[in-house]
């Protein structure tokens, strides 16, 4: 015997069921009910039915490298623990041969994707980035994706080499860049951008670097940083947003929620992120997201265990194996930064909950190795290296 619809989602949560059942877009007033009713499990069923649609039981991971070439920047934003200042991490750029010899470290795993992001740096040259990647474009014979530069750091390297932001792109593109990762607005709202990031670009600015690229062929990833001062209302219209860009330019592949964690930074005041509004967050990107294939659970930020829940409450990515990423530091420790799943153990995260792990590339092709998972086998402790 079927469950009535309204049982499992609750009556006040009765009319977004219709619409997602027919596929109709969801409007603001969806999205802000959607974050402010308590039945926080109608709103992960609603989001699995859209996610089980598009992807079924299919979890996608990439196994990937992040580099961070500095932490110097004079942006100052005050929810960051990542660049360089007193009590805090030691300023640091990484030259070219430094670079070389993180890449060297994984040379034995099969990268497929480098994904590479730093600080807005003004003593680096314009041609420190095109041999940046250039270096790793070249890294790997057999070829890897070179995902690099948020939009704030486009705008540096082309106001360093005193070009435009379309020939800036182009030159990168040439060098070997493939994709540009999300973040560098954090959320859209002109509010939070006067109080938190004042320095870096507005709304507009960041949308105008996504057009061009766009225009250029360069593909994209999106974001949205909540649990900071971000308001229900600026969540909802920064999703609209950027479904409008979508709308507009079809370049981005995957929307990430980020969650913000408060350590080391100059809102330690907050609470520190609850499994709650993360969940809530990746549902309500998938139920607003209507034109994204796809919605990353980034596990670095979420926890492995919220991670496992968020496969179903619509996030069909969830990452990767990921290694050294030094933007969020834990506990506020600035430290051994090294933070990585196994392959082993990135398929037992995805399989303990019922899901299907398939490897990918950074457009979502699917990968097949020839090193088959037995069925049956004795997997290590699900632990974060």
């Amino acid at each position: 015997m079927a469950i009535a619809p309204e049982r499992l989602v609750g009556s006040d949560l009765m009319d977004i069921y219709r619409k997602v059942e027919s596929g109709e877009r969801l409007n603001h007033e969806d999205g802000l009910l959607l974050y402010r009713t308590p039945n926080l499990t109608g709103v992960g069923y609603l989001a699995n039915i859209v996610r089980e649609r598009r992807h079924g039981a299919k979890t996608y991971y990439v196994r990937n490298q992040h580099i961070n070439y500095t932490n110097i920047c004079n942006k100052f934003c005050k929810f960051c623990s990542f660049y360089a200042k007193k009590g805090g991490p030691a300023p640091y750029e990484m030259d070219m041969a430094e670079v070389k010899r993180r890449l060297d470290w994984h040379k034995d795993i099969p990268i497929t994707e480098v994904h590479m992001v730093g600080g807005i740096n003004p003593r680096l040259k314009y041609d420190y980035y095109l041999d940046l990647v250039r270096l790793v474009a070249q890294s790997r014979p057999e070829g890897v994706h070179v995902k690099a530069f948020t939009a704030v750091e486009i705008v540096q390297i082309a106001q360093m080499g005193k070009v435009t932001i379309e020939q800036a792109l182009r030159d990168l593109m040439d060098a070997g860049l493939d994709s540009l990762p999300g973040g560098g607005i954090e959320i859209l709202s002109d509010r939070v951008h006067q109080e938190l990031f004042g320095k870096k670009l507005n709304g507009e600015e960041w949308k105008e670097v996504a057009r061009i690229s766009a225009k250029l062929g360069l593909p994209q990833y999106a974001t949205m940083l909540y649990g900071h001062i971000e308001t229900d209302e600026e969540r909802v219209d920064h999703l609209i947003q950027i479904r409008e860009l979508q709308d507009e330019t079809a370049h981005f592949l995957t929307m990430t929620p980020l969650s913000f964690h408060p350590e080391a930074t100059e809102l330690e005041n907050i609470s520190q992120p609850t499994a709650d509004t993360d969940l809530r967050n990746i549902a309500v990107s998938r139920l607003l997201l209507d034109n994204f294939d796809h919605i990353k659970s980034f596990w670095i930020m979420n926890t492995v265990p919220v991670t496992q829940m968020a496969l179903w409450y619509g996030a069909d990515d969830a990452d990767g194996l990921v290694h050294e990423y030094e933007i969020t530091y834990k506990d506020g420790e600035f430290g051994n930064k090294s933070q990585a799943l196994t392959h082993e153990n990135m398929v037992r995260m995805i399989e303990e909950v019922g899901r299907i792990p398939v490897e990918r590339d950074s457009f979502y092709n699917e990968i097949v190795r020839e090193e088959p998972v037995a069925a049956g086998r004795t997997l290590k402790p699900l632990t974060v290296v």
